[in-house]
């Protein structure tokens, strides 16, 4: 094949530490688009952000290029960084490890549709659920007690 073709989607979660519910939500919009921001400067594509006080959801698209580790270490240092100098938080801090999660293309739109909704989401489930149902339907395999 004389060219590469690849569609890499991600459905990325991370939150902050502790699971403290930092981000209010007049700062949270913010926080989403300058997210955004950072993986659309990396060459992504941030089809959406979404989240609450706690965490932060992403449905990114990434090029074969990119390293996973490093998309992350670059969102969460540079968004940190932000959080700290633009909106003052000065305790601010992201939790260190992350969730992330492979969906095709066709689900794109559902992805986006759950990223974007989850205030709405967390009316009737606690993220604490919503993670560890992530990992089952990934097939990840996982400890609890290094869950939280």
């Amino acid at each position: 094949m004389p060219s590469t073709h690849l569609s890499l989607h991600y459905h990325l979660v991370f939150s902050t530490k502790n699971r403290e519910p930092l981000l209010a939500p007049t700062a949270r919009k913010r926080v989403h688009e300058y997210v955004g921001g950072v993986i659309k400067n990396m060459n992504g594509v941030a089809h959406a952000v979404g989240g609450t006080g706690d965490h932060i959801h992403i449905a990114a698209g990434l090029r074969s290029t990119h390293c996973l580790a490093d998309v992350m270490r670059e969102v969460k240092s540079e968004s940190s960084r932000w959080i700290h100098e633009e909106l003052r938080f000065a305790g601010f801090a992201w939790q260190e490890g992350y969730g992330a999660f492979t969906f095709a293309a066709p689900d794109l739109e559902a992805v986006r549709s759950y990223v974007l909704n989850q205030e709405e989401h967390h009316r009737v489930k606690t993220f604490q659920e919503e993670y560890l149902a992530m990992l089952q339907r990934g097939m990840v395999v996982y400890d609890e007690r290094f869950v939280w």
